[in-house]
């Protein structure tokens, strides 16, 4: 049966010219008032709120140090102006802005401090010596206490979202890769965060273990936190620690048995390329695997398909920045980022491992390599010529305009 329905619409010619005769006196009164806003527009409460969260930089200052070792230290980091940090999440970086000598650099480090501590005004970062590196070294040997640092707003992508993970998290963590774990396991004890962490925690030795003390606290007051040490140089180990290397045998010893996990991963290039083979012995779905995207310099001799001739060759980089040309050196083993750095040609970048699209940069001419799983780019970019200089580098003389 077909129902039908009637619609009468009645004119509403009278609502209408009673419209009509408003407009001049609204226009009269638009007119007759003054043209400066009701109040700032940076005093708005939305305005105010959205740069105490998003600033374009910060200015801070460093609190205090801890040392760990010769190679490896804490910073502790206060805003400038004493007030609350901007807000992040567990598993988020902190680029800090650099400038030696000529070159103007940048580098993401972890933050390991829980997201709490940036309503205390408070960040904290662990950085660890890389050989031959450029801007650890600098850090370490040049930071001081009361010193003044640029950086900018924490991001990143490494964190925990319930709707995507498991509610148990089993994290694999070696060397400095420690820290984000550190903010996760800091989180959930002081409430912030709501999982399970059981942390696989990989080093050569015992001596090499970092925040050892804390960690094996929370775990003794936070039911919600397991840590086991795996010491790959070790002869004997106790209880609490395992002899080896973090494989799919080890996590699925420490994994609950009769309910999904996700697997969280942040170390060494080395562990990645390990991993790579055990992750998929453990039958989890995709998204159940997380892995920090590494931000270190790479060894092109172990990366699949890269020509090894190449290496120790020198290159020249064009670079086409608002229609201005320079040319530079570029090292074949160094990203084309390092490159521009080096010369002290700023870029704008941050995650520096081919994620967040700051130092996105068009290719005009020359041949690049791209190591293999790295590539985050948007199908438009890859098919218009657009590469992340970041963890891209020469395979002949290159032609790039950026900014």
């Amino acid at each position: 049966m077909k129902l039908h329905k009637t619609i009468v619409v009645k004119s509403k010619t009278a609502d209408f010219l009673n419209t009509v005769s408003m407009i001049p006196k609204r226009l009269a009164e638009v007119n007759s008032s003054s043209a400066e806003p009701a109040r700032a527009p940076e005093n708005y409460a939305v305005n105010v709120v959205a740069k105490a969260l998003h600033p374009q930089k910060l200015s801070l200052r460093i609190r205090r140090i801890e040392e760990h070792s010769a190679d490896v230290k804490s910073y502790y980091l206060t805003w400038e102006n004493n007030v609350p940090t901007p807000y992040f999440r567990a598993g988020q970086y902190l680029t800090v802005q650099l400038k030696v000598g000529p070159s103007l650099l940048t580098r993401p480090y972890s933050l390991a401090s829980s997201p709490s501590s940036a309503l205390h005004g408070e960040y904290h970062i662990m950085v660890k010596r890389v050989p031959d590196g450029f801007a650890s070294g600098y850090i370490l040997d040049n930071w001081k206490v009361g010193e003044r640092i640029t950086a900018f707003a924490p991001e990143g992508n490494f964190v925990y979202e319930p709707l995507r993970d498991a509610k148990t998290v089993v994290g694999l963590a070696g060397g400095s890769g420690i820290t984000p774990f550190l903010s996760f396991a800091r989180a959930i004890a002081d409430g912030t965060e709501d999982f399970n962490l059981t942390l696989l925690y990989g080093a050569r030795t015992k001596d090499e273990i970092v925040f050892k003390a804390e960690l094996d606290q929370i775990a003794k007051t936070c039911s919600k936190v397991k840590v086991v040490y795996v010491l790959s140089e070790a002869k004997t180990v106790g209880a609490g620690y395992e002899k080896g290397f973090i494989g799919a045998d080890l996590i699925k010893k420490y994994a609950p048995e009769n309910e999904p996990y996700s697997v969280f991963v942040c170390g060494p290039g080395a562990m990645y390329r390990f991993l790579g083979q055990e992750l998929p012995k453990l039958g989890i779905a995709d998204k159940y695997i997380r892995m920090e995207m590494s931000a270190g310099a790479r060894k092109l001799a172990d990366e699949p398909g890269y020509p090894t001739d190449l290496l120790g060759k020198t290159f020249c980089l064009t670079v086409i920045d608002r229609g201005e040309t320079t040319q530079i050196e570029a090292k074949a083993e160094d990203s084309i980022l390092c490159s521009l750095e080096k010369a002290g040609i700023a870029v704008p970048a941050r995650c520096r491992s081919g994620e967040c699209g700051f130092c996105r940069s068009k290719l005009v001419s020359g041949e690049i390599f791209l190591p293999q799983g790295i590539d985050r780019r948007r199908m438009a970019d890859v098919e218009f010529g657009y590469i992340h200089p970041c963890c891209t580098y020469p395979l002949s003389d290159v032609t790039l305009k950026i900014n």
